[in-house]
């Protein structure tokens, strides 16, 4: 199937971000004296982070449905997805994950870990919110007509003596686009928080392990 604009634009995005998140994950794998060298890296990661959504946001203005069927993603990263995404709660299996096996997070404080299991009972709650919604949108897009409309107003096309059909699309379409923001701000809310949580060198430790489940969880796929 042709990919349409939005699609063939995003994925060419996709690709060099990903690109550039395997870069900068063998400089967060590294040692560093300084903190300072740490604070840069993090300062790095989070622009790295914040420009994807940028451009995200604004290609789903245009085709918010690409997002919820990419084609830029291998079948095993699509396995992983949750509303166009990372799921919010995985960030919390990472730092469990570093902890258990010594490779990183070992020197977080009592209260630092109270106040992430503080937080991760927050992001839960935010998560069945966003599913709540989504269960909401599913309702919505449960017409069958409803459907091959979206499919064509994606296509470009149109028809006559529609205006009705036109708002209700365009009110699904919105529905999207808000449930699919929700979600990220979800994510953004749970890195921001556990970064806020612990120093620099924590903040790498933990910025390394979801840099490289990524990076190689892309590779595994294509590697099949």
């Amino acid at each position: 199937m042709k990919k349409t604009p939005t699609e063939e634009k995003f994925s060419d995005f996709y690709e060099k971000w990903v690109c550039q998140l395997e870069e900068y994950l063998i400089h967060l794998l590294q040692d560093y004296t300084h903190q300072s060298d740490y604070e840069s890296l993090i300062a790095k990661m989070t622009t790295h982070h914040k420009n994807y959504y940028r451009v995200k946001w604004a290609a789903a203005h245009e085709d918010v449905c690409a997002f919820f069927a990419p084609v830029w993603l291998t079948p095993l990263e699509t396995a992983y997805l949750w509303v166009t995404g990372w799921k919010p709660s995985a960030m919390f299996r990472f730092v469990d994950t570093l902890r258990r096996t010594g490779r990183g997070l070992v020197d977080l404080t009592e209260d630092q870990v109270k106040k992430i299991e503080g937080l991760r009972v927050k992001i839960k709650m935010e998560e069945e919110k966003v599913e709540r919604e989504m269960e909401r949108q599913q309702v919505g897009l449960a017409d069958r007509r409803m459907v091959e409309l979206v499919k064509l107003k994606r296509s470009g096309g149109g028809g006559e003596g529609e205006g009705g059909d036109e708002v209700a699309v365009v009110a699904v379409l919105s529905g999207l686009e808000r449930m699919m923001k929700m979600g990220d701000c979800v994510r953004l809310k749970t890195l921001k928080g556990l970064l806020d949580m612990m120093n620099p060198k924590q903040c790498v430790e933990l910025l390394a392990a979801q840099s490289m489940f990524h990076v190689q969880l892309r590779k595994w796929d294509k590697k099949l």
